[in-house]
């Protein structure tokens, strides 16, 4: 597992760095306007942080001096990209910048010839109490002098040196002091531009969190509409079915007609003269003999609205589990190796071999392919399943909250971790010195179990329901599951580690 080098700035990021470090344009006129330290500063190396030597140019117009670049290159084994802006370069050798060559190559010329000082045309200088030309430089006072302040009281004793020679002197030590500086404000520049950078990738960690919560309860919604619409539409079968059934069990429509006409029949016959009445009696009173029969109560007539109301949240979240799973971990993004990817859901890792752009957040790990859990342990037994069964080379187990991130570190319980792993077709326990573990057949689902309290960490075969191995230990600190899905990407290693879902169950202890 190769150790990645960190470059000056990460990869992508856009460039904040102060533009004198790309190619400058010097006009003839307007080079008389430049202080010599402005100047020197805009032909300064950004590497070297000094007037640029045999200087090349990108495609990206950053400049560097060719050794400076080279040697960078090869010490970190960085990819060939510009040092300021992360643009890669896809020249076999950089360009030579002959226009900024000349003009370093003049400043460095100057430099070495103080007798030919560009200063020569102006005025010189004159003490403003003796009016003498200003060519001394008191050491003690530090002071401009003319020839008469140095005979004065006031400097007598006093180390005096000609200016010129106290100027070059004074030069070179401020000289070494702004090299520092320089040095200082570009790790400003690069804190500057990783804040600049976090901050760009939390408003991306925002937006994708944001769109997996919109797609989530999506998903919860689609659902609920879908168990609302048809627990309405039981609710409809059975009004439709009470229905049929009362219409089918009662005649008292019909009843009610028979009645009403043998009243209507014997009203009419009473309204009538006695003799009509008297004549058509008997075929009157046989006609309207007809038999009462006292309508029925019919058992479940009613709709059952207890059947469709008891408890409607509750079985709706009962049935909810079908589309609903729960794993008793989920993974930390922020702590994964840059180029491993965890679905969306935080449950699976698998190793891509691509490096992703990153903030490289303390909690990363910048050597290993490792990625935790997102929560740990500080007391009680905890356990999960891990299914391996498409992976030939993982580790997976707990470690303590304290392992490092950065670098390299022991893979033993001294380094802070207890995990066991398969390589190169073996099963082994990650002890001071490796356990080879012997088991019967390959691996599909391993249990990671976990008892705080009695500083244990248990690792079980979940298929053929039989113990691995277990560690010993005492626990003083927070501890989080540990995921490994292997550095090697190969046509035998494509698979990912999943953890597997558990089903939730309800206890209802008014049972009992």
């Amino acid at each position: 597992m190769p150790l990645r080098p960190r470059a000056l700035s990460q990869p992508g990021r856009a460039n904040t760095l102060p533009s004198p470090k790309a190619v400058p344009v010097l006009r003839p006129r307007a080079l008389s306007s430049y202080s010599k330290s402005a100047l020197e500063d805009e032909l300064s190396c950004p590497v070297c942080c000094k007037i640029f030597t045999d200087p090349v140019v990108l495609k990206c117009s950053h400049s560097f001096c060719r050794i400076c670049l080279q040697h960078f290159w090869n010490k970190k084994a960085a990819k060939r990209e510009c040092l300021v802006c992360r643009r890669k370069c896809s020249l076999t050798e950089p360009m030579v910048s002959l226009a900024l060559k000349n003009v370093c190559d003049a400043i460095l010329q100057e430099q070495k010839s103080p007798g030919s000082a560009n200063g020569a045309s102006k005025p010189e200088a004159l003490c403003a109490t003796h009016e003498e030309g200003l060519k001394l430089f008191c050491q003690d006072d530090e002071e401009v002098l003319c020839c008469v302040c140095q005979m004065s009281k006031k400097h007598q004793g006093h180390n005096v040196c000609p200016l010129e020679e106290a100027a070059n002197d004074l030069k070179e030590e401020m000289w070494q002091i702004v090299i520092p500086l320089k040095k200082s404000l570009r790790c400003l520049y690069e804190a500057k531009q990783e804040c600049d950078d976090i901050t760009v990738h939390i408003n991306n960690q925002k937006q994708q969190t944001e769109k997996q919560i919109h797609k989530e309860f999506e998903e919860l919604h689609q659902f609920l509409l879908k168990e609302e619409a048809a627990r309405i539409a039981v609710l409809a079968e059975e009004e439709e079915a009470k229905k049929q059934m009362m219409k089918k069990k009662t005649d008292i429509s019909r009843d009610i007609l028979t009645f009403s006409h043998a009243v209507m029949s014997i009203e009419n016959e009473i309204a009538g003269d006695n003799n009509h009445f008297l004549q058509n009696y008997k075929n009157v009173k046989r006609r309207v003999q007809v038999t009462f029969h006292e309508p029925g109560n019919v058992p479940d007539s009613l709709i059952n609205v207890a059947e469709h109301i008891s408890s409607l949240n509750f079985r709706v979240w009962e049935k909810m589990q079908s589309i609903v799973e729960h794993t008793p971990v989920t993974l930390d993004p922020n702590t994964a190796y840059p180029c491993l990817s965890l679905s969306k859901n935080l449950t699976s890792v698998s190793n891509t071999g691509t490096m992703k752009k990153l903030p490289d957040n303390p909690e990363r790990f910048d050597h290993f392919v490792f990625v935790l859990g997102s929560k740990g342990f500080t007391s009680g037994c905890h356990s999960w399943e891990v299914d391996v069964s498409k992976n030939n080379d993982w580790v997976i187990g707990v470690v303590k909250a304290s392992i490092a991130r950065k670098g390299k570190i022991a893979g033993c319980p001294e380094g802070g971790l207890w995990t066991i792993a398969l390589s190169d077709g073996m099963y082994t326990a990650m002890t001071t010195i490796h356990t080879l573990l012997k088991l019967k057949g390959h691996l599909e689902r391993v249990r990671v179990k976990i008892d705080y309290g009695a500083g244990e960490v248990s690792f079980f075969d979940s298929v053929g329901v039989a113990p691995i191995y277990t560690f010993n230990d005492h626990f003083t600190e927070r501890m989080f599951p540990f995921f490994c899905p292997g550095a090697n990407i190969n046509e035998n290693n494509p698979g990912s580690l999943k953890i597997c879902p558990v089903r939730v169950a309800v206890w209802n202890s008014a049972s009992w």
